[in-house]
Formats: C-alpha cells, sequence, structure tokens
C-alpha cells in the first residue's frame, strides 16, 4: 500500500479547522451590548449591574489597562430553534495562544448571581437545553482588562505593569457576542477527532495501531459532507467508533487527571485581580462539576478560598456545597503556594498551619499533600516541616525546568536535613497545564522514570492564571483515553487516591538527600531587595511580638493580641508568594508589597512595645530586651535587664593609610581604600582575609540574562567583574571604648554606596552597615569576602537547621548550583578553625575556591548578593536607596553562625523600667535553638514552645521553664498532641530533652 499518511494528516487538520469545529456552532444571531466602564479600581456587582449602561458593537475598541468594563447583553432565543441547544458565545477578544494572561470575565445574571466566566478557551454559556424559542436572555459580564505583558515579544520592558504608568490606550475589540446554536454531534466529533489524531501522531509509524486509526480517520473524513457538516457528523463518527472502543493494554501507563487552574496569588497582575481570576475560575469548574460526573477538581491556596469568602460569598457557597460532595477538592494544605527558599523556619511552618487550620475548620478536611507545582526549587529542611503539620506526600513539576540536570525519578522518597522522607511526585507530563493533548498524554508515559517497577502518574488538567480551568473538551477527551489502545488509561482522581495507589505499588522508591535545586531563576534570590527585606523584617518581628506578648500575658495578664498576629501571619504568609517574595512580580504588587511591610512593621513594633512596657514596669533604669536565641550582654535569651559591659576597642592608623580597630578578640585592618585587608582572629592567632586579597569587596557585573529577566542569572555574567576600588572617603564615624565605626563612600556608574564598618567591644565580629543608592540597569552587585579556608563544602542556613553545599565543581550538579540561597547566616571551616558571614536580609549567595600561585593555599570566597536591575517585569526594579546590613564572624563555629544570625535580625531593644524580666523559658544547649514561643492558638493561654537542634549533632538539653506548668505535651505545628510521642514531664521547673540532628519539637504548656 502507498504510504499516504501525510496526505491524510494534513486533510484532517484543514478540514477540523476550516469544516468541522466552525460548524459546532452552525447558526447565530447577535447580542445588542452595552457596556459602562467603572472609574478606577472594581466596584462591588451591585454597582456594576445597576449603573447606566451605552451601546456598544462588534468591533469596538474596549478596556483601558487595569480597567474593568460591565457589559450588558440582551436578545431573545429565535422561536425556529426551539428543542435545541443554545448558547451565547462571548469572545472579547481572545487571543486562543494564551488562554490566561489576557482579557477575562465573570457572567452575572440581572440578579447578580455568577453563572461562569468566559475566557479565550472558554466562550460560552448555556442558554437552555433545550430551548423553547422565544425566551429572553439577559446576562452582565463584570470584564477585566489586564494587559498581555507576556506576549509574542516577552521580557521587553514595558509600562503596562502598574496602573500608575499604563496609560489609557484600550487593549481589546469586541470580537463576538451571539447566540448560537450549539450542535452536540459536531462537538462530539470534533472531541473524536482530536483524540484519534493526536494519538496517531504520537504512535510507531511502524506499528499497526497507527495505520488503523489512519485508516478510520481518513474514512470518518469521507463521510463527512463539507457542505452539510451538521447533517452528517454522527454518520461521520461511526467509522471511529471501532478504533476508540479498543481498550488498552493493562500494563500501559495510568494516569490519574486532577481538574486544576494554577493561579498565581500575584504576578503579571496585583492581588485585588487574583480574588476575581479565583471568583471566575472557581464559577467555571462549579458549573462544570453539576454536568460532569466523573470530574474532580482540586484548588490549592487557603488564602484563595479565604478571599471568595470574603469577596464574592455567592461563589463560596458554590465551593463549599461542591466540597462537601467530594468533588472540589482543597488541596496542599497550605496558606499560599509559597517559596520555599527564602521563608523563615517559622513562615514556613506557619504557612501549613494557617492553611491546614482554615481548610479544617471551613470544610472538615486534612491534607495530607504538600502541593506546589510552580514553586522555584525546595529547601532542603522541608520534609520535616511537611511531617510535622501531619502531612506526608508533596507534588511538583517545577524541577522540569532545570536546565543542565535531568533529575533522575518522578517518584521518589526525598530526605531532608534531619531524616525524614516524603513520599514525592513529579508527573511527568511536565506541566502543570495539561490539556489532555494527545502529546501530552504520550510524553507522560514515555518519560516516567520509574517504569518497571511503578505504573502511576500524575496530570494536573487545566488552564491557570485566568485561563478558566479545566474545559468540557479536555473532559471529553480523557473520556475517550480511559481505556484505549495505544494510549495511557486515563481516569479523573484526587490528589489522595493517586498518592495512595502511588504509594502501594511502590513500597521501597528510591531517595533523594538533600535540597530539590532547580537549575533555574536563580535570581529570585536577590530581585526585589525591598520585598526580601520586608519578608525577613517581618518575621523576626513576629517572632517579638509574639515572645514579648506571651512574657507579658503570663507575668502581667496583658491581653495577649490573638486576632491581630492572625491577621499579621496571613499577610506575610501571602507574599510568601512565589511569585512575591521572589521578585518576579509587576512594579505594583512590589509596589504595594513595600507599603504592606510598613504597616506590618508598625503594627507589630506597637505590639511589642507595648508588651515590652508591661514587662518593664515603673523606673528610670534602661533595661535591654534580648529576643534572640542566646544569651547575649550577659542577658538571657528571650529575658530583659542590665547589660554587662566588657572590653574596650582601640583604633589606631596604618603607615600607608587607613585603620586598625582591635578590641582584644578581633584585629581588623581598613586600608586607604576602605576594603578590609586583615581580620585576625587573636585568641587563635589566625588571619582570616585570604592574602593579598581584600573583604567587603564590592564587585559588580553586567546582567541580561537569554530569559526570565527578573527571575534568571545565567553563568555567563561572571564572565566580566568590576572590582569597585575606587573610594570617595574614609572617615572614622565614631571612636569610643565601646566601639569604633569607620565610614567608606564610593561612587560607582549612576550610584554610590556608603558603609559603617564597626567593632564593638566584647565581640568578635565585624559589623558592616551598607547604603546603596543604586540607579543601575541590568546590573549584579555583590560583596566579597575572600577567606583563607581550605574548605570543600559550606554551611547555608535553612528551616530548622542547614544544609551543606560544594564549594568545587567536580559535576555538572555542583557547577549548576552556581548562585543559591542562605538565611541569615553562611559558614565555612577547616579542622580547627571556622568563618561564618551573617546577614539581616539577603538570601542569594556564591561561594567559590581556588589555589594560590604565591603559597599553594585555597582562598574560599563567599559573596552576598546585594542588588539587581533587571527590566522585566518592572522596568524600574531596586531603583533608589537599599540597606543592608552583614558581619564577618571569624573563629566562628556553626553554633557561633546561629547565634550572630540570630542576634543580627534581632537587634536589642531599649526599655526605660526597674528590675529584670526573667525568660519564659531558655534551653541549657546553645545548641537548641527556640524557634517560637507564643500562647496556643486556641485562646486556651497555654504556651507553645518551638525548638530545634541546630549544630546537626545530637543533643541533651533541658528546657528551663519561668512560669508553673501544670503539663508538658508534645505537638504537631497544629498544636495537636502527637500519639506516637514520648511521655515529657515537667520537674522542678525543667523538661528533659533528647535531640536528634536538626530535629524540631513543638511543645504545649498546660497552665
Amino acid at each position: 500500500m502507498h504510504d499516504d499518511r501525510a496526505l491524510v494528516e494534513a486533510r484532517l487538520k484543514r478540514v477540523l479547522d476550516e469544516r468541522i469545529r466552525p460548524a459546532v456552532y452552525p447558526e447565530s444571531v447577535p447580542l445588542t451590548v452595552e457596556a459602562w466602564t467603572a472609574p478606577g479600581e472594581p466596584v462591588p456587582v451591585a454597582e456594576g449591574l445597576a449603573a447606566t449602561h451605552e451601546p456598544v458593537a462588534v468591533g469596538d475598541a474596549w478596556g483601558a489597562p487595569w480597567a474593568t468594563t460591565w457589559f450588558k447583553v440582551t436578545g431573545e432565543v429565535p422561536a425556529g430553534w426551539a428543542g435545541r441547544t443554545v448558547e451565547a458565545v462571548l469572545d472579547l477578544g481572545f487571543d486562543e495562544r494564551m488562554p490566561g494572561f489576557q482579557c477575562e470575565a465573570l457572567v452575572y445574571t440581572p440578579a447578580g448571581e455568577p453563572v461562569k466566566a468566559v475566557n479565550p478557551r472558554n466562550q460560552w454559556v448555556r442558554v437552555g437545553d433545550p430551548a423553547t424559542g422565544g425566551e429572553r436572555v439577559e446576562w452582565h459580564l463584570e470584564a477585566a482588562s489586564n494587559p498581555v505583558l507576556l506576549g509574542d515579544n516577552p521580557f521587553r520592558p514595558t509600562d503596562l505593569g502598574d496602573k500608575e504608568t499604563a496609560g489609557d490606550e484600550p487593549q481589546y475589540r469586541l470580537e463576538r457576542m451571539d447566540l448560537a446554536v450549539f450542535d452536540r454531534d459536531v462537538w462530539e466529533l470534533v472531541a473524536d477527532l482530536e483524540v484519534v489524531g493526536e494519538l496517531m501522531e504520537q504512535l510507531p509509524v511502524e506499528g499497526g495501531r497507527r495505520w488503523e486509526l489512519l485508516r478510520a480517520v481518513s474514512r470518518c473524513l469521507d463521510a463527512v459532507d463539507l457542505q452539510d457538516v451538521n447533517g452528517t457528523a454522527a454518520a461521520a463518527r461511526s467509522h471511529l467508533t471501532g478504533v476508540l472502543s479498543a481498550p488498552a493494554d493493562a500494563s500501559a501507563h495510568r494516569i490519574s487527571a486532577v481538574g486544576h487552574a494554577h493561579i498565581d496569588s500575584a504576578w503579571l497582575w496585583p492581588l485585588r485581580e487574583t480574588v476575581r481570576k479565583v471568583a471566575r475560575t472557581t464559577s467555571n469548574m462549579t458549573n462544570l462539576l453539576e454536568s460532569e460526573d466523573e470530574f474532580v477538581y482540586a484548588m490549592s491556596q487557603a488564602q484563595q478560598y479565604a478571599w471568595i469568602k470574603e469577596h464574592r460569598p455567592e461563589v463560596y457557597a458554590k465551593v463549599k456545597k461542591a466540597v462537601a460532595e467530594g468533588r472540589f477538592v482543597p488541596a496542599g494544605g497550605m496558606w499560599v503556594e509559597s517559596d520555599t527558599n527564602m521563608p523563615g523556619s517559622e513562615a514556613m511552618a506557619r504557612q501549613f498551619v494557617h492553611g491546614k487550620r482554615f481548610f479544617l475548620d471551613e470544610f472538615g478536611i486534612e491534607n495530607e499533600e504538600a502541593w506546589l507545582p510552580d514553586t522555584f526549587g525546595f529547601a532542603a529542611g522541608l520534609p520535616q516541616i511537611i511531617k510535622a503539620a501531619g502531612s506526608k506526600w508533596l507534588l511538583t513539576q517545577k524541577i522540569s525546568w532545570s536546565q543542565i540536570n535531568k533529575f533522575p525519578h518522578h517518584t521518589f522518597n526525598w530526605e531532608g536535613i534531619d531524616g525524614t522522607r516524603i513520599f514525592t511526585h513529579f508527573p511527568p507530563v511536565d506541566t502543570y497545564n495539561c490539556s489532555m493533548l494527545g502529546r501530552e498524554i504520550a510524553h507522560a508515559a514515555s518519560n516516567f522514570k520509574d517504569k518497571g517497577v511503578a505504573r502511576h502518574s500524575l496530570a494536573p488538567t487545566g488552564w491557570g492564571d485566568g485561563g478558566g480551568g479545566t474545559t468540557r473538551e479536555m473532559i471529553a477527551k480523557a473520556k475517550r483515553m480511559k481505556s484505549l489502545e495505544g494510549s495511557a488509561h486515563v481516569t479523573w482522581e484526587t490528589p489522595a487516591e493517586f498518592f495512595t495507589k502511588a504509594e502501594a505499588e511502590y513500597p521501597e522508591p528510591p531517595v533523594w538527600v538533600g535540597e530539590l535545586y532547580l537549575e533555574l531563576h536563580r535570581a529570585t534570590l536577590t530581585s526585589q531587595a525591598r520585598t526580601k527585606q520586608g519578608n525577613r523584617r517581618s518575621e523576626h518581628l513576629l517572632r517579638e511580638a509574639e515572645l514579648w506578648a506571651a512574657t507579658a500575658a503570663v507575668r502581667t495578664g496583658f491581653p495577649y493580641p490573638y486576632e491581630d498576629l492572625d491577621r499579621i501571619w496571613k499577610t506575610v504568609l501571602l507574599h510568601q508568594f512565589h511569585d512575591i517574595l521572589p521578585g518576579s512580580s509587576i512594579a505594583w504588587v512590589h509596589r504595594e508589597a513595600e507599603k504592606t511591610y510598613a504597616a506590618v512593621a508598625a503594627e507589630l513594633t506597637g505590639i511589642v512595645e507595648a508588651a515590652q512596657r508591661a514587662l518593664a514596669g515603673d523606673g528610670e533604669e534602661e533595661l535591654v530586651f534580648n529576643a534572640a536565641a542566646h544569651e547575649r550582654s550577659g542577658i538571657a535569651a528571650g529575658g530583659a535587664g542590665v547589660p554587662a559591659v566588657s572590653g574596650t576597642v582601640t583604633l589606631t592608623d596604618r603607615a600607608d593609610g587607613g585603620h586598625v580597630l582591635d578590641n582584644g578578640l578581633l584585629r581588623v585592618e581598613i586600608d586607604a581604600r576602605g576594603l578590609v585587608v586583615s581580620a585576625y582572629d587573636i585568641e587563635a592567632d589566625r588571619e582570616t582575609v585570604a592574602p593579598g586579597a581584600a573583604a567587603n569587596l564590592l564587585q559588580i557585573h553586567p546582567d541580561f540574562p537569554n530569559m526570565w529577566d527578573a527571575w534568571d542569572v545565567d553563568a555567563f555574567y561572571r564572565n566580566v567583574v568590576t572590582d569597585l576600588t575606587d573610594v570617595d572617603t574614609v572617615t572614622v564615624l565614631s571612636k569610643t571604648a565601646a566601639g569604633v565605626s569607620v565610614e567608606v563612600v564610593r561612587s560607582f556608574g549612576s550610584s554610590r554606596a556608603t558603609q559603617v564598618l564597626t567593632l564593638a567591644a566584647g565581640t568578635k565580629r565585624l559589623d558592616i552597615d551598607t547604603e546603596v543608592d543604586w540607579h543601575e540597569t541590568e546590573k549584579f552587585l555583590k560583596a566579597a569576602f575572600p577567606v583563607d579556608v581550605h574548605a570543600d563544602r559550606y554551611a547555608a542556613e535553612t528551616q530548622f537547621g542547614h544544609l551543606y553545599r560544594p564549594t568545587h565543581t567536580n559535576t555538572s550538579w555542583e557547577a549548576a548550583k552556581f548562585e543559591a540561597c542562605n538565611h541569615r547566616f553562611l559558614h565555612l571551616a577547616e579542622p580547627g578553625f571556622g568563618v561564618a558571614l551573617v546577614n539581616d536580609s539577603t538570601y542569594g549567595h556564591d561561594v567559590t575556591r581556588t589555589v594560590r600561585e604565591s603559597d599553594s593555599g585555597t582562598t574560599t570566597t563567599v559573596r552576598l548578593s546585594l542588588l539587581r536591575a533587571p527590566r522585566f517585569p518592572d522596568p524600574r526594579t531596586d531603583q533608589g536607596v537599599h540597606r543592608f546590613r552583614y558581619a564577618l564572624a571569624p573563629g566562628a563555629s556553626v553554633v557561633d553562625a546561629v547565634r550572630e544570625g540570630f542576634g543580627i535580625n534581632l537587634p536589642e531593644r531599649r526599655v526605660t523600667g526597674s528590675g529584670t524580666v526573667a525568660p519564659l523559658c531558655t534551653a541549657a544547649s546553645d545548641a537548641v535553638a527556640l524557634s517560637a514561643v507564643k500562647l496556643a492558638d486556641d485562646g486556651s493561654g497555654d504556651v507553645v514552645v518551638r525548638l530545634y537542634e541546630t549544630a546537626g549533632g545530637r543533643a541533651r538539653t533541658s528546657l528551663r521553664l519561668g512560669f508553673p506548668a501544670a503539663s508538658v505535651t508534645a505537638t504537631d505545628l497544629l498544636e495537636r498532641p502527637l500519639a506516637d510521642a514520648p511521655a515529657l514531664t515537667v520537674e522542678d521547673g525543667e523538661v528533659a530533652l533528647s535531640l536528634r540532628p536538626f530535629e524540631l519539637v513543638t511543645l504545649r504548656f498546660g497552665r
């Protein structure tokens, strides 16, 4: 037989595009359309319905950037359509190539009841099935004209990302506003042909099944009268019945399809628009659930449920009903799908606390899976947190985006820093917007790396980010692939059903130890520095507010601000979403975030100050409150008192310019360029700075990645570097016995950096306060510290501990980690000597090593990433003044690094009062840190203490209590008793504890 495969395939494409798909709506009549544009921000539904509308027509331009237009569409079903299915087709000017990221609308009845949304791939609204003819139709569309920011020319700088700069040029034109007859037979024929045609393309040419499908398609197309598609569609379908009814092989891969719409809580739109995106999508999904019995839809992010509960209660009522029926599934158990690299220990824990509690309170549902399909890599401390929250599974897809190394598993156990293992799945479909295309299903089956020992995978199915979710077309295609020869089995299932099956079939999966590093989007650790500073400072202010309010409540009856803290935590958690904290959202998002963080800081500072005043009492003595995790200045962690004064600092001039600062523990030399050329540990008799090098060296690189500007920094940025050694002034700023400060000012490009280097008495730490007035574009600013330490690995703080990364690049896996995340400290060491670099607000860094020609010694250089200047999606990213604080701590152990990291982020507070304030509780071991001291969330007045082992070793210690406790119970993160926890007792005001390396423990004390 002659090979006519290409001929039939080309015929199928043209006939589908030009004849069959258009015949789905064979008859139509125009609707009458009127419009009203809301002034400013979106208005309540009642106001949009009641507004005075003006006539508009198809073809008219509409929609300034970020505006809301209320369309009123009216019409009458023709009498001749009686007995037929009638739908409205409402095309606002959609680009079907981009299912999200553009205009979209929610359709309401005249009474204000939501019907469903219209989106680029979901433009229909059902009128009657069947219609009676003569029905009057009236709908109101709340249409958002969100501008397209990531279109045909992505990553081009644009002012459309902020309503203050976007202008008022209309973004769209009305394309179609009709009533139309919906032909079910033709629609089903489209689904048949798409499934058969797409499957055919994925099968081997040598196999018989492909040719069977080809011949069936040819017969089907022969049966279609191109001048009467509607009259011949049913007969044409009969030619595909045989090939569509052939069952799949029993050994075929099995895909659990989960209806889904990944909706970024902010990204190329502001937070307020996400509220409406969620309302639109959930309206679509509840509408679809009513007609599709097998369909299951999962939505994560408790914050998004809370939004529609508050702002769209009529939509939320439908969601609650569908959840109760078990087919609309709250997933993930987190407040938002957060970044997991940068949130601190407590913040990461609270993501689960607030997310799971919301789902429990609202729906009575306990999630066992963490659902993070789009997060940019996963910190090594996360498995323990997932388990401590009462969950046991993790789903993500993002690691498939890695540029260099292909991850070796799709289903595996992920082991965190403490040894906790979490059953984890990466969907091999390699998308969280699966649309049931044949190539997607085939790719999932062929790509699955665990074949032979497992055969289940998951496919999140639906358009996200305003695309409207799962469509009826996807459901139709999945129905045909439930059991279809040549295809994987496709079944709608909940995430829990999938994980239960996957875990049962794979009792001994492979193990991946350590972080799940995404080899992409590394610059998200630095972009939008103000957002990152706001997050870090909010986290520590929350620690202080809980600590001092709890202490004051126990000691003085101070009213513990339960509701305020709950609300503020949720605000901070929201801003940890994986496109807000990483700095990859539009200017509008980050402008609002800066204001929000300022308001959070003011409110939390007020709580802290009120609680401290209650604790300090009357008196004129200056008390110092220490919220850090370790004693300092003679004041216990979590307590207050009069600080002890020890030591002095001297200042002398260097012969060739600059100054020497000496406090008897550390001697620091600052040369005439304002660079640190020596940091000598007097006790260890050891120099820290590498020979011939200078520390606190600001360096600047060109920074123009190949794509994803705010997200990415590509390795070639390091090919060109400029050392900022020119100096304007080096000035002694202050000189007292308690400390000496030297100010260094240097100008570069259009920017200026002012640094104050301080050595205080009694500390083995050089503090560096840096202010940068930043006006560069597409540049990367680093602060380098080359140290004389031979280390093949270094420690970087993560949640509830630290992880080690190599300093070498032996393999492509190590070379790919050229920019990585830390929290408050980095530590590197050789036997007998270590160095820590601590910071108050930076996350990105790099560590490299070289061997010196002069003495064959090793220089290990640690660089903090301070600022970037990408131009997309915010064309003015990080322009203006920034302030950073970091410190070099020579001779530091890991425990010292933990201590200094807490200290630099939790400065002492001074309050006038009398006496001392004893801590509510104190860990006897310096290797154990208290992560949180608070009152129980349930308002019982119980004290909750969370602690962890910090050094990566075993710790036998005790927790000393500063209040009478009637009982102690080990709990999960939600403060519920752990069934399998060993019994604990309070004896003589102490609780004895034995901790594994990095073990996290939550204790609840009854009073």
